[in-house]
């Protein structure tokens, strides 16, 4: 049997504009199938969602995983930290009975420096008052010091003034000496000569010798002699020569050098009495700080 569709769709909607039961019945089953097509999607977006929900839960359970180990961790660090804690306020403790311990010392030493310093000044104030008496003191001793000086220099004013009367008469004896030179030994006129200046100079005049063992004054080994003069503390050493020449001036300041090596202390003033002395041997003596006395002056 061959179904005409053009009829048959025709029969259809007659059916469905006039058979309400039938048009309900059409409408169920489009409507269920469409359900069942959603109901299939649905599952199928289920199923996605199933999937995707399992990948979470793995996901979150690696998440707590992680969680539960960095709490692990950071409850081992905040025990580490805890114990850290614990060693820097036992250490704090203790520098802070250090601090207490070190200010009591401190005090008892500011207390103990206190007493030093009280001392101190009390033996600064004695010595100040004991540099006000030596200042006096002092101040005293150098006015009396100035008296005595200014005597000793009135003695000496005097003592110079009547030496060079004494040289203006030794010189005068000289010049007649060195009249009388030409009818005189040297060891006649030295000795001449010493006992005029004992007299005109008032001066004990001594001879003196030592033994040069290194040939200091003549080159070698000798007895040295020269005539040595004490006046007031000081020591005067005189050479007396009928003839004054540069060497004899020389070796005369030589022996004045042996005569400080053995006495240990060197001559106040040297002195060489002639009748005659060269050029020469008056600028040597110049140098060397020796004083010559003749009859040609």
């Amino acid at each position: 049997m061959v179904v005409d569709l053009a009829q048959l769709k025709a029969a259809l909607l007659k059916l469905l504009k006039e058979d309400e039961e039938f048009r309900y019945a059409v409408a169920g089953l489009i409507g269920l199938e469409e359900i069942l097509r959603r109901l299939d999607r649905h599952e199928e977006l289920l199923v996605e969602l199933f999937k995707r929900l399992k990948r979470h839960e793995e996901e979150l359970v690696k998440i707590w995983e992680e969680l539960a180990r960095l709490r692990e961790d950071m409850n081992k660090g905040f025990q580490r930290y805890d114990q850290l804690f614990a060693e820097v306020f036992k250490r704090l403790d203790r520098h802070e009975e250090e601090l207490v311990r070190l200010r009591e010392d401190m005090n008892r030493g500011f207390q103990r420096y206190d007493q030093l310093f009280a001392e101190v000044f009390k033996r600064l104030d004695r010595h100040e008052e004991e540099l006000v008496k030596l200042r006096e003191d002092m101040n005293k001793g150098f006015a009396q010091h100035e008296e005595r000086i200014g005597g000793v220099e009135k003695e000496l004013a005097k003592l110079r003034e009547d030496m060079n009367k004494g040289f203006d008469r030794l010189q005068r004896r000289l010049d007649a000496l060195g009249a009388r030179w030409g009818v005189m030994s040297e060891k006649a006129f030295r000795e001449g000569l010493r006992g005029v200046v004992e007299e005109e100079l008032g001066l004990r005049v001594e001879r003196w010798t030592a033994y040069d063992g290194e040939g200091k004054v003549f080159g070698f080994p000798s007895e040295v002699e020269v005539d040595v003069a004490v006046k007031d503390g000081k020591v005067i050493l005189i050479e007396i020569t009928s003839h004054a020449r540069a060497p004899d001036v020389i070796i005369f300041k030589k022996k004045a050098d042996l005569y400080a090596e053995k006495e240990g202390r060197r001559p106040d003033r040297l002195i060489i009495i002639t009748p005659y002395a060269e050029e020469d041997a008056k600028k040597v003596a110049e140098r060397l700080g020796i004083e010559i006395y003749t009859g040609g002056d």
